[in-house]
Order: C-alpha cells, then structure tokens, then sequence
C-alpha cells in the first residue's frame, strides 16, 4: 500500500492511503497513522489520549498491591473509543510485577493467584464448563513459545471425565489443550485449527495465550494482559492474521498475553528522549531541543521509524534473558490457569501439577 507523507511546520506525519488527512491537526494515531507497535490496551490509552486523562468511551481504573503488583484495567465502551485506540470494545485486565524479572519465586505465587482471580472475573464459568486453551506460537522461536510451554503445563481432564470419570473429585471441569503451531509451519490458519476442535470438541469458552509485544522497555518480561476480546495472532509485530474472538469461534474467547518483544524504533526512540531531556539541562537553548520539542512524542517515533525501515535496522528486539524467563512465566500463567480452571485444586496443588 503507498503512503503520503508530508511535513509542516516540522511536523511528520506518516498515513496510509486510506486514512483521512483532511485535518493536519488531527493527531497522527487518530488518523491511523504509524504508532510504536503494541498489544497492550494500557499502553494504546495512554498513547491515543495523550496529555488528556482518558478518553471518551474508555474507563480506566489502577490498583496497586502490597506484594509488588500495579493492576490496570480499561474498558473500551464505544466504537468510537475502538478506533481511536485500535483495542477492540472489552474489557482489559493488566498485571505489572517488575520483580518477575528477578525469577522471586513468592512474586510469581502472588502473581498466578491473581491472575486466577482476574480470570474467574472475566470468565465466570459454571461449575460444569468444558474449556479449551489454546496456546498460539512457534514452540521453536524461544520469544514465540509462550502459547505452547503454557499448553504442557496445563492439567487437562477431558480424556479423563471421558474414559475414567470415577477418579475426578468435584470441583475440576473438563480441560483440554493444543498448541496448533504457526501458519509458515502447518500451512493452516491458527482460526481454521480451532474452528474444527471447537466443532467437535464443543466447548463453553476458549482461553488462548499467546505472546505479545509491548512499546514499552520496562513492561517487557513484567506484565501480563488478560482481555475478554479474543486476539488476533501475529498483529504486535504487523503480521496480523486471522482473529480468534466470538464471532469467528461462536464462544467467548478470553485471552491470556506477555509482552516478550519490543520494536527497535521504540528502543531508539526511549534513548533519544533521555539525550533530549539530559541537553536540556546541560545546555539550554540548544538546537536539537528546538527541533525537537515542536513534536509530540508519536511524531517523534515516526521520525526515527522512518530512518530506520529504509535501512532495513528496525528489528524486533528481545531481552538476553528471554530463556529462563519464558519458562518462569508459562509456569506463572499455568498455574494461574490450573488453579482458575478448577476450583477444587488449591495453589500447593497446582504448584505439583504445573511441574
């Protein structure tokens, strides 16, 4: 798809061909212009309202916890709101613990238990559901694997209320898993896969994991996102594929992600943002700080996105630390999951389980 891009009064602006740019003053995202890649809802709010406190049409409400836990949640209400903030009309659940970073064994505890909590907000499953979790990714590209360690950590019972039903205690539902791969791999689409379970397999709801991509450095391997609009695989790094949400799957899709991935341009731009803010303390009046504070921080990204795609540098960055982190956090959500899926289990219990 071509593109305009003009400039005026040293302001840059990138939009597609289809976008409206009637109004020059309009900002960028509004217009649908290019914006840092994200998954987040929390962080599309905080970019599409900017220095305003929210938006018409969204709710936001925060937490904070004594264990170390910063919870987010925002309700997109309107279809105006959607557009504005790209997030489809939902509820969207955010857990912050920066100290899952540090492998604190107690933090990813509170962690699962609160996720189980915010999960049975969402879901509110009867006591006889049968569930399907869905773990998206490619199991082979470590960032990527999240879906899929996820899946082998559950505790599925269908084959069991199935074949030995004398053996299930009351309090646990009928579970069942599957990691369907990636599109480059099985040549089928992630939405055709689950469409042709959910045919035979009937389930009441559907929980997908997946791993997502954050524009921001410190919520990378720190957050987890919960969201009751289903998800669309693929789209934190532009490659969107078909969604897997209720309309396509004919049951609510509830969906579980962690940011692992940052786009380079984000990093760029994060680290000219502190150059910009130590010049002006150092050296007031300085040029860079002229051109510079004419632009709103979108249009800044935009800037170094620009320099950076011809160039071929604008990667798709993950932290060194990704392996043991990967592994921590399926552990995290699949306790969560466990514990949330089926009453009966307690936290000790699903901490054997989950291994």
């Amino acid at each position: 798809m071509t593109r305009h891009v003009w400039f005026n009064q040293k302001r840059f602006y990138r939009v597609s061909k289809t976008a409206s740019v009637s109004n020059p003053k309009e900002p960028p995202f509004a217009q649908g212009a290019y914006s840092p890649r994200t998954d987040l809802a929390v962080e599309a709010h905080e970019m599409a309202r900017g220095p305003e406190k929210s938006l018409p049409g969204v709710d936001e409400s925060h937490e904070d916890l004594e264990e170390g836990i910063h919870i987010s949640r925002v309700h997109v209400r309107t279809v105006q709101a959607e557009r504005r903030i790209g997030k489809k009309k939902g509820h969207y659940v955010t857990l912050e613990a920066p100290g899952l970073r540090h492998r604190d064994p107690d933090l990813q505890e509170k962690v699962s238990e609160k996720l189980a909590e915010e999960l049975n907000s969402l879901l509110r499953l009867k006591e006889n559901a049968t569930v399907l979790v869905v773990g998206l990714g490619n199991a082979n590209v470590t960032p990527d694997a999240l879906g899929p360690l996820v899946v082998q950590r559950l505790f599925v019972t269908r084959h069991l209320f199935r074949f030995m039903p004398e053996i299930m205690d009351e309090g646990y539902r009928t579970v069942s898993a599957v990691s369907p791969g990636v599109l480059g791999i099985t040549g089928i689409e992630t939405t055709e896969i689950v469409q042709g379970i959910v045919e035979h397999v009937r389930p009441d709801a559907i929980i997908a994991i997946d791993a997502l991509a954050s524009r921001s450095l410190s919520r990378v391997n720190s957050t987890i996102q919960i969201a009751d609009t289903g998800i669309q695989p693929g789209a934190g790094i532009g490659n969107k594929r078909k969604a897997l949400d209720q309309s396509t799957c004919g049951v609510p899709v509830i969906a579980i992600g962690v940011p692992t991935v940052i786009d380079a341009a984000t990093i760029a731009n994060d680290a000219v943002e502190l150059i910009l803010q130590q010049l002006k303390h150092t050296v007031p009046g300085n040029g860079a700080n002229k051109i510079f504070d004419q632009m709103n921080p979108n249009e800044k990204w935009q800037l170094i996105r620009e320099v950076l795609d011809p160039l071929g540098n604008n990667l798709i960055v993950t932290p060194k630390e990704i392996d043991e982190f990967v592994e921590d956090v399926a552990h995290v959500v699949a306790k969560g999951l466990n514990v949330a899926l089926h009453p009966g289990m307690t936290m000790d219990e699903a901490a054997v389980l989950t291994h």
